[in-house]
């Protein structure tokens, strides 16, 4: 099917009589007549439910659109985009292994990898997302497990290299794993361009109401673990945890990643997705191909508006021409990029505050990426502890403003952005 059919009918097709909208398992366990059936649940020898921390119908279903929407060959959902990343990285790292990460990557992200993750014996080099082949080869050691990059970085909008540190992770034998939060794969696929896992927060663009907090993995079903059994024995030895089962062996390069997540780290870690959430979610996967669209034709006109704006310093938006993105943006994203704009004003800190005040129409959210617009000046907000040195050296100035455009009128997301800067020109 085309993604925009996928989006509406992949993942679920009921059969005779059965419901037409995804149903909610809303149930803890399952039912079962003897023992030995549930004994081979155990044991991994026939598909089917025992406990919602493990699985759930519902989850599976979303689980698979969002798969085929991805062109994976397995998925699992995840109770946030947070926990999406952290099973993804921790699913092939362990204590004394090493990750190389872009440095352009959501704050949280950036903090689990650098801070919590390196508590646990994993550590990190981070590097410049403009980084050259020879810049990213020299960032990688013996015990390195795994790449990490956002496809759109939030907040700084940089767009990821993915055929670059595809070639790079693949020549040092590790998997390149992908954020695809912000373009969704309706505008970009990483798979495509070389990359082996993909993950989401689905508390954004998919999702869309802004009603369910959720995350999602991806597997493309192409990497092949057993080539470099050595760097991951978690696949590619028993795991004695679950009746020595070789996941890499049992399972092949299409399922090993994802049932060795689900098997082990959801059972022992429990960052499950409730069916409820999930079937939110699947109403806004629905609607993703049509949104997304919309998101990009008001995300570009602001961007356009902006930049011709006298109170405005700059604007970064990759498919804005002239931007240093754009290049990258016209390969990866040539439908469009997505909806957050960033922009800085000329009257700095101050004037970032009179705009935020004078804001009738967006509303003052941490959120991005649903249907209704939001707005966040980081030095006031969520960096607020941060000196004015402190802010320019993390990206977010005092002057910076994220914008996330929704799916309103343009023009009267125009007009409130308009008569917010007319009140800092006059102050």
């Amino acid at each position: 099917m085309n993604i925009d059919s996928i989006c509406v009918q992949g993942g679920y097709t009921p059969g005779n009589g059965e419901p037409r909208q995804v149903p909610i398992v809303q149930s803890t366990t399952f039912k079962y007549e003897r023992s030995e059936d549930m004994g081979k649940l155990f044991d991994l020898e026939a598909s089917g439910y025992f406990y919602t921390r493990l699985q759930n119908p519902t989850n599976d279903y979303v689980a698979a659109k969002i798969a085929q929407l991805e062109g994976g060959t397995a998925a699992m959902l995840t109770s946030s985009g947070q926990a999406a990343n952290f099973y993804a990285l921790f699913n092939i790292c362990s204590c004394g292994d090493h990750i190389v990460s872009s440095s352009a990557i959501y704050g949280g992200t950036f903090n689990l990898i650098a801070v919590t993750m390196k508590r646990m014996g994993i550590d990190v080099t981070f590097v410049n997302p403009d980084a050259t082949e020879e810049e990213l080869n020299a960032a990688f050691r013996e015990n390195t497990r795994a790449v990490f990059g956002e496809t759109i970085a939030n907040p700084a909008l940089t767009v990821l290299d993915i055929e670059l540190y595809a070639k790079c992770a693949h020549a040092h034998g590790v998997p390149l794993i992908v954020d695809n939060t912000f373009p969704t794969p309706v505008n970009c696929r990483p798979f495509e361009w070389g990359a082996d896992i993909v993950t989401h927060s689905t508390t954004k663009y998919m999702d869309g109401h802004g009603a369910a907090v959720g995350g999602a993995i991806v597997d493309s079903g192409r990497f092949d673990w057993m080539a470099h059994a050595d760097k991951y024995p978690g696949l590619c030895t028993p795991d004695e945890s679950y009746h020595g089962v070789i996941y890499a062996e049992r399972f092949g390069k299409e399922g090993a990643f994802i049932t060795k997540c689900t098997t082990q780290l959801m059972r022992d870690l429990g960052s499950i997705q409730s069916p409820q959430n999930a079937f939110l979610l699947n109403l806004g996967l629905e609607s993703l191909h049509v949104r997304v669209k919309r998101h990009c034709e008001n995300g570009l006109a602001v961007a356009e508006f902006l930049s011709g704006h006298e109170a405005v310093e700059y604007v970064n938006y990759s498919s804005l021409p002239g931007d240093k993105y754009y290049p990258l943006a016209r390969k990866y994203l040539p439908g469009g990029s997505c909806g957050v704009v960033s922009f800085g004003l000329k009257g700095g800190r101050e004037a970032a505050e009179i705009f935020m005040k004078s804001l009738k129409f967006a509303a003052i959210e941490t959120h991005v990426a649903d249907a209704r617009t939001c707005c966040l000046n980081p030095a006031s907000t969520t960096h607020r502890q941060l000196t004015d040195q402190q802010l320019r050296e993390a990206g977010v100035p005092g002057e910076l403003i994220r914008l996330s455009c929704g799916i309103e009128d343009t023009n009267d997301l125009i007009a409130d952005i308009a008569q917010a800067l007319d009140k800092c020109e006059k102050r």
